[in-house]
């Protein structure tokens, strides 16, 4: 477990950087993992984050890498529904990268 305070406040993550407590997430503190994570935000970052978000409040849980591709098809159309598109965003991991920025677990299916 490690913390990082973000505007006067302690925020703690787990070992692998993903939010302890979700109630914390805010816009700022997404600023922050995606700078630790190389990533500039964008309003394309921003539109999966919120789909991502929308998934973990119907479902309870993050998505993984195909169940994001499906979500972000439904919530945003053909074009940013696909691999190539997420990879462009987050390259390391769309699922697992665009959870830890969304202030989300894990995905259970990521390694």
């Amino acid at each position: 477990m490690r913390t990082i305070n973000i505007h006067e406040s302690s925020v703690a993550l787990d070992d692998e950087g993903y939010l302890l407590d979700l109630s914390l997430w805010n816009e700022a503190l997404a600023e922050h993992l995606a700078h630790e994570e190389g990533i500039k935000l964008t309003e394309a970052h921003w539109e999966i984050i919120h789909v991502v978000r929308d998934f973990y409040n119907t479902y309870d849980l993050s998505p993984a890498m195909r169940p994001l591709v499906k979500a972000v098809k439904m919530a945003l159309g053909e074009t940013k529904g696909k691999s190539i598109y997420l990879m462009k965003l987050f390259p390391e991991s769309p699922a697992k990268q665009s959870a830890k920025i969304a202030g989300l677990p894990k995905p259970t299916n990521c390694l």
